[in-house]
């Protein structure tokens, strides 16, 4: 246990040493507040002098922001009264480029993009006077030689089109025969197309839309010129003085360049020997892609040398002629995209082919016109080349209806036009001809009782039917007559329907024929005579028949008529027979 003297000594000390120390605190605590208070008149003291520093400084800065202002107002008024100026100044500025055109810089132009550049000038110029001075003189200054920068283009635009528009030449059209496609004919140059594409562009962009009315005119003459370069070509290469060698592999006769009395010059040699194997190679694309052949040509049906004739060469050269007019239309119809705004396209298109149009229709509308006049003659065998026509029209024509497609409808219905007359002019012809057999006016009969020439002639030509069966079936199906009697053969669902109306045609024809030829066996005074005709007549009716491949078709229609030839025959071998006392000899027979 502690003593309590030491305890409170212990006590005393203690609390002598708090005292020292609250001594302290209050020294530094009064230390403190003299800091703060030298510390608050410091930032008083700043305070005030910044705020006397405002009342200086900010008036100066207000100034210095209104006199920037004022400078930017100035800068911009001083950039917008040269820009007027500029305005005022732009006709004296480009009228040197104006005048000089937009031509090459070698033909003393101002080149085209410089003239361009100068007629946007000439634009601005004249946008800002209609707005801001509609009555200054500077308007009319401007506008009058905008105008004429604008009729400046058109006449380059026209000029450009003049000089490089040129007629495709004759071997070119039958290399576009022969590849089936125009892709490969650049009608310009790519500088020169890019030069019309652009002037067109600024021209209908500017409403000076009349250069659309010159471009459709010229590209109408260049493509009615090709196509008449061709036919000048074709009749040179076909003319009297011209020989004209078979090729191989194809039915036509290829015309082969001569010049009688003068040796033609190397140039000229291998033109010619280019043409005659485009020529060759044009009919040859033409019957492979379509399928059909041109026909052959038949000792039996020499066509006579007359103007009303058509014969084969001339109805080959008319179907090239119409394969060479599609791919041209199919190439103008590339070459005004980008030229010709779209909504302008088939107006343009159809000024640029109908003169063409207008000349192939002719052209056929001719053909069909001469092959009626065969018609009346009964010349038939001069007909049969409106059937390879015809055939050939009707597997190009989804491809020209696509080409015109858009196109106004007395356009789109020319090519039907053609199709109609010659479908009418076939139909005609092979209706006729079964009257011209009836009413067959020879009264000539042979004196042993052989066959008649009627039965021969009408023979031949069924023989050529053979080569369009396709196409005389078609124009046979637009006859009622036919078409009801095609119903009444038992599963016509299952015959060939062009085959089964051409051998009912046949069939019209030999019963016709066999009728006409019983008619005039009665001119036989003779009775075995009048039987060895018949006989003689139906025996080469029916092996003609069969050795043709006809009597397949006339079967379809009518299943007994072999059998029917053979009952006439053998009727009439009967009835010949009771002359020789019942026995019948083939060798007493003069065809027999």
């Amino acid at each position: 246990m502690h003593d309590p003297s030491e305890r409170k000594n212990e006590i005393e000390n203690k609390l002598a040493k708090e005292q020292n120390n609250l001594n302290l605190l209050k020294e530094k605590v009064n230390r403190s507040s003299q800091l703060t208070k030298g510390m608050v008149g410091i930032l008083s003291s700043f305070e005030h002098r910044l705020a006397r520093l405002e009342e200086t400084i900010l008036p100066v800065y207000n100034e210095t922001g209104n006199l920037q202002r004022r400078q930017e107002n100035i800068e911009r008024t001083l950039m917008a009264l040269d820009h007027v100026i500029a305005f005022y100044g732009v006709s004296q500025e480009v009228e040197p480029v104006v005048r000089a055109g937009p031509g090459p810089i070698a033909n003393g132009g101002s080149g085209l993009d410089v003239f361009l550049e100068a007629m946007n000038k000439l634009q601005l110029a004249q946008e800002y006077f209609e707005k801001n001075n509609p009555q200054s003189v500077e308007l009319e200054n401007v506008s009058t030689l905008f105008n004429s920068g604008g009729d400046a283009l058109n006449r380059e635009f026209k000029d450009l089109l003049f000089r490089h528009s040129k007629p495709v030449s004759p071997i070119m059209l039958l290399e576009l025969v022969e590849e089936e496609t125009a892709a490969s004919l650049n009608h310009f140059p790519e500088a020169v197309s890019s030069e019309l594409i652009c002037i067109a562009d600024w021209l209908i962009m500017h409403n000076r839309d009349e250069y659309m009315n010159v471009y459709a005119r010229v590209r109408a003459t260049i493509l009615l010129k090709s196509l008449q370069q061709l036919k000048e070509q074709q009749r040179s290469s076909s003319g009297g003085s011209i020989q004209s060698v078979p090729v191989a592999n194809s039915p036509m006769v290829r015309p082969k360049f001569q010049t009688p009395g003068r040796r033609a010059s190397k140039r000229l040699q291998m033109f010619e020997k280019k043409a005659n194997k485009m020529l060759q190679i044009a009919t040859q694309t033409l019957e492979h892609s379509t399928g059909f052949s041109l026909g052959t040509r038949r000792s039996a049906l020499h066509l006579e040398s007359r103007e009303d004739i058509v014969d084969e060469q001339e109805m080959e050269n008319y179907l090239v002629c119409v394969m060479a007019l599609q791919r041209l239309m199919q190439s103008e119809r590339s070459l005004m995209v980008g030229i010709v705004p779209l909504q302008h396209q088939h107006q343009v298109f159809e000024i640029v082919i109908r003169d063409a149009m207008d000349m192939v229709v002719q052209d056929g509308e001719s053909i069909a016109s001469r092959a009626k006049r065969c018609i009346n003659r009964h010349d038939f065998a001069a007909v049969l080349v409106v059937f390879p026509i015809l055939k050939h029209l009707l597997t190009m024509r989804p491809e020209f209806e696509r080409t015109v497609e858009g196109c106004d409808y007395n356009v789109r219905s020319k090519f039907a036009s053609i199709l109609n007359t010659l479908h009418g002019t076939g139909a005609k012809a092979l209706e006729d001809f079964i009257e011209s057999v009836r009413s067959d006016p020879s009264t000539q009969l042979p004196k042993d009782g052989t066959v008649h020439e009627l039965t021969s002639n009408v023979l031949v030509f069924l023989e050529q039917l053979l080569d369009y069966v396709d196409t005389i079936g078609g124009v046979l199906a637009q006859d009622p007559v036919y078409s009801n009697a095609l119903t009444l053969i038992p599963g016509h669902g299952k015959v060939d329907k062009n085959k089964a109306l051409v051998g009912i045609y046949i069939k019209k024809v030999l019963v016709q024929l066999n009728l006409t030829l019983v008619g005039k066996s009665d001119l036989y005074s003779d009775i075995y005579l009048r039987a060895v005709f018949r006989l003689n007549n139906n025996h080469y009716v029916l092996k003609a028949l069969q050795r043709a491949g006809l009597l397949d078709l006339v079967q379809l229609s009518e299943p007994d008529c072999e059998e029917s030839y053979h009952d006439m025959i053998r009727e009439n071998k009967k009835a010949y027979s009771q002359r020789c006392g019942g026995c019948f000899h083939p060798s007493a027979c003069p065809i027999l």
